[in-house]
């Protein structure tokens, strides 16, 4: 099995972020579907205090937000890394207004994958 990715951890400390124990648990998954989920670039993950846990805001009790593994794809595929994909998340845009992790929860998933597109390319 492979070693599921991590990124350094350059989110503000204010996102919250919970362990993959949690996650899976929050989903109704077992952990190692998790791990998969990480591995496939659906979920990000960062290793905060010595453990791996997942931005909240990245995942519903019912899922992945819509759009987030798309995201990921774009960005990966554009040659970003996974911290820099993490901080563009998380960081606020005026244009948008908010940041795009936010945008995508609100189901405006069009304008995020169209800036990820021109930032990838």
């Amino acid at each position: 099995m492979s070693e599921i990715p991590t990124a350094e951890d350059a989110l503000d400390i204010g996102v919250d972020a919970v362990p993959l124990k949690d996650v899976a648990g929050r989903l109704g998954l077992p952990e190692s579907r998790v791990h998969q989920m990480l591995r496939d670039g659906q979920l990000l993950a960062v290793r905060r205090n010595g453990r791996l846990v997942v931005p909240c805001d990245l995942f519903t009790e019912n899922g992945v937000v819509k759009g987030v593994a798309g995201t990921i794809t774009v960005l990966r595929d554009g040659g970003y890394a996974d911290q820099e994909i993490l901080r563009w998340l998380f960081t606020h845009d005026e244009t948008l207004p908010g940041t795009p992790v936010a945008a995508l929860r609100a189901d405006r998933g069009k304008e995020v994958k169209r800036r990820a597109q021109a930032m990838a390319f």
